[in-house]
């Protein structure tokens, strides 16, 4: 199942902490390249709050990015940046390149993100690298049975992709189903070709 996943890390240095309530007051953002094209990931001081992949130049890829930032953002250079999203920034460059590389210790901010989904992205974390779950699975593993349809929803409305690894969740056909991000079920299957995984293949459920 793998290790697992921590909803918080602690405030890097320089970098202001929640309001009263729990509010975030800033988040960071910046660009990088990667071997697919430019991606974009955006943080606040808990832990990564979205992750871009690459729309069709770095122009629409930030202008996205930045739609989904509900609260003041700044641009971040290298030397602004924490070292655990210069770590992250490595490994999604290594994974987009074709490694494979385990994401479910990565600290996420799902403050502003429903109960709901919340429990979807958690369940999706722990579907492993090289394996898929159909969106029913993916149901029962959430704790609400027979909500598929409602899970498909919370995965296209995913901030974090790849890191919350929607793409590795199916129809029950075998069939990839939707997916969110800029090239739609053909960026899915190129994420899923990344690992091995054919398309219209069996579902390889994760070991128990």
């Amino acid at each position: 199942m793998g290790t697992q996943p921590h909803m918080y890390l602690a405030a890097p240095r320089g970098m202001a902490g929640p309001r009263a309530g729990g509010v975030r007051r800033r988040e960071h953002y910046r660009l990088f390249d990667t071997a697919i094209g430019p991606c974009g990931i955006a943080w606040s001081a808990h832990g990564v709050t979205r992750l871009q992949l690459p729309e069709s130049d770095p122009v629409a890829t930030e202008k996205r990015l930045r739609a989904g930032i509900h609260f003041a953002a700044t641009w971040a250079g290298e030397a602004e940046t924490p070292a655990a999203i210069t770590q992250l920034i490595a490994d999604l460059r290594r994974y987009l390149a074709g490694e494979r590389v385990d994401f479910t210790a990565v600290a996420l901010d799902l403050s502003d993100v429903g109960a709901f989904h919340r429990r979807v992205y958690h369940a999706a974390r722990a579907v492993g690298w090289g394996e898929t779950m159909t969106y029913g699975e993916l149901a029962q593993r959430a704790g609400s049975p027979g909500a598929a349809r409602a899970v498909g929803q919370a995965l296209s409305q995913n901030p974090i992709t790849v890191v919350i690894p929607c793409h590795r969740v199916l129809a029950s056909d075998g069939g990839l189903g939707g997916f969110s991000a800029h090239g739609g079920v053909v960026a899915k299957e190129q994420l899923l070709a990344l690992e091995g995984v054919r398309r219209g293949g069996p579902p390889r459920a994760p070991d128990a």
